[in-house]
């Protein structure tokens, strides 16, 4: 039976205590982490989002009552404890913050029972991931999972309170907005008072910050909920957070000054993380063309070596078709692992293929001196060895080889790269490598559609440099857009807008818009910048990866309250699901089967 905490003040956590408080009487609530009955002593471990506490329940001090009592709890009863504090009286237990201390109890409340759960309440769970969801709340009461919330909340303040000190306003933007289905698919709700109509849950706060900038607010931010019905990896989930940001009369460097000072104050007040600025600078084709990524991980080498010149003129086809056809051939030297064996081997040329490569050729510098290699019958003993000593092979290691048009031999070498890295353990959890990226093609071709899209969005700004090549070679232009990377992973990205007239409308031309769609989509913005636009920038974090790399957890979903499955279902509460005829039918909706679709 459940009993009430009327009378009761809680007044301290479990860990708020310590050997300072030996002799007072406190009083302790929480969860029953384990019970251990020694026959005239009940030792329990007391769990609260803080961490254990133990307290020993003896019948002279608690009273014949109250030691049954605590002879009945069991694992994630919830109870109330008065005691006193005082040094343990076992060995000092060096795993715990409270290790030195317990609470001898005088009372004991029970204030809420619990079923044996479905899985151990413990750091650290192997139990499987759509157990865990399922049973969420039990989930979220794992310390470690608890830490990262703690953190997440702990750096959303810090955010907010470095953006208070450099003038930023904080300003909320809408939930319901108008679709603009250039970039991701949005997720759309129904309107009942516009029958037909339809608004669109924010990608994100893009359109709204320019607003600002047009109405004079100078330096706005946000800690901002957006959505992106998109498939889920991850690193990423439908709905998310962003710390977003815009500034207005500033240009790339000023951005990047401001972030990178945000970055040292958050990392180091939150996780103890000395950032070091300024933090290093690569261009997109300097990071594709060494990594074969635009968020490369800096935290170890076996950089991309281009050995087209090399191979130039050989008899082998996949080499010689490669360069033929406008692509390259590259490589990466695989320290150490010369001797793999044969289906070791195959197996990285399936990962290859994973990547868009047709195969993967390769050289094996065996430890005993020997070569092997996939292509040789087409090279001489001399070109062979020459190709070797371009990759800077030696004995032991092993080079393999990407033929195809650069996007193909950047996305699969770049793949390799990181595959090998972690294999080889050089990606140092220790250390946080910040790097800048910038100056990204303003757009990517799209063969799905047959035209240029923007890389970013329409309004990021081209490099005044290369705008005169809008017209003859548009895939040439470079934005002014910069991402943060850290250890590998994109943590944030922005770009200076575009605030000139010729410049948005010219834009809009080579994505394939006419005016007509141009206004259809983005007329409200388009309106306000007839009225005096400042040049102005931005960047946005993605704050739930920021607080994932900070933890160094293998999925985003372990620094999110609620997160979704990969099909962006929730085990939990079962969404998304059907909903009643009538709402539909007030919304003037009706759903076809899948099969008359």
């Amino acid at each position: 039976m459940a009993e009430s905490m009327r009378g009761l003040k809680r007044s301290h956590r479990c860990t708020e205590l310590s050997a300072a408080n030996i002799s007072e009487k406190v009083t302790v609530m929480g969860w029953v982490q384990r019970r251990r009955n020694l026959g005239s002593l009940i030792f329990v471990d007391l769990r609260d989002r803080s961490g254990l506490l133990q307290i020993v329940f003896d019948e002279t001090s608690v009273g014949a009552e109250g030691f049954a009592k605590a002879g009945m709890l069991r694992n994630e009863f919830v109870i109330a404890v008065e005691g006193v504090v005082q040094k343990r009286s076992a060995a000092v237990n060096e795993n715990l913050k409270t290790g030195d201390i317990e609470v001898i109890a005088e009372s004991l409340r029970i204030l809420s029972e619990s079923e044996t759960p479905p899985f151990q309440i413990e750091e650290n769970s192997q139990t499987r991931d759509e157990v865990r969801l399922k049973y969420r709340y039990l989930d979220l009461r794992r310390p470690d999972i608890q830490r990262n919330l703690m953190l997440r909340s702990k750096v959303a303040y810090l955010l907010r309170e470095f953006m208070a000190k450099e003038g930023f306003l904080e300003i909320e933007t809408p939930m319901l907005t108008k679709s603009t289905p250039e970039g991701a698919r949005d997720y759309l709700v129904p309107s009942r008072v516009h029958p037909g109509n339809f608004y669109a849950l924010p990608q994100s706060p893009q359109l709204f910050k320019q607003l600002l900038m047009c109405s004079g607010y100078d330096r706005y931010f946000q800690i901002a909920r957006c959505f992106r019905d998109e498939d889920l990896r991850a690193d990423r989930q439908p709905e998310f957070t962003q710390a977003d940001m815009e500034l207005a009369f500033v240009d790339v460097d000023d951005v990047i000054d401001v972030n990178e000072r945000l970055l040292q104050y958050v990392f180091k007040e939150a996780i103890g993380v000395e950032v070091q600025l300024p933090i290093p600078r690569m261009t997109w084709q300097e990071a594709m063309d060494r990594y074969g990524s635009d968020k490369p991980d800096t935290r170890f080498d076996m950089e991309l070596i281009d050995v087209s010149d090399v191979v130039r003129g050989c008899d082998f086809a996949v080499f010689s078709n490669a360069l033929e056809n406008g692509g390259s051939v590259r490589g990466i030297c695989v320290p150490g692992k010369g001797d793999l064996g044969r289906k070791q081997v195959d197996k990285l040329v399936e990962l290859a293929k994973t990547y868009g490569a047709k195969g993967l050729a390769y050289i094996q510098c065996k430890s005993d001196g020997s070569v092997k290699s996939s292509f040789s019958k087409f090279f001489t003993e001399e070109g062979l060895q020459e190709l070797i000593d371009a990759m800077g092979g030696k004995s032991g290691d092993l080079l393999l080889f990407a033929a195809d048009k650069n996007k193909v031999v950047w996305d699969v070498l770049g793949a390799l790269r990181l595959h090998m890295g972690k294999e080889l353990g050089l990606m140092d959890p220790k250390k946080f490598n910040f790097l800048w990226v910038t100056e990204f093609p303003l757009l990517e071709w799209s063969d799905e559609e047959g035209r240029f899209k923007a890389m970013h969005h329409p309004f990021t700004m081209p490099m005044e440099e290369d705008w005169d090549k809008i017209d003859s070679d548009p895939g040439a232009v470079r934005a002014k857009a910069y991402d943060i990377v850290l250890n590998g992973a994109e943590m944030g990205g922005g770009s200076v807008r575009i605030h000139q007239n010729d410049i948005q409308e010219k834009m809009f031309e080579v994505l394939g818009f006419t005016q007509e769609q141009a206004w259809s989509q983005f007329g409200f913005l388009l309106e306000a910048f007839k009225y005096g636009v400042p040049p102005h920038a931005g960047l946005a974090y993605g704050l739930d990866r920021m607080v994932m790399l900070m933890v160094q957890a293998e999925s985003i979903r372990d620094v999110i309250a609620f997160p979704k499955m990969k099909d962006a279902s929730c085990l939990m509460t079962d969404a998304p699901n059907t909903v009643d005829e009538k709402q539909l039918k007030e919304l003037g909706l009706s759903v076809c089967a899948a099969d008359e679709a």
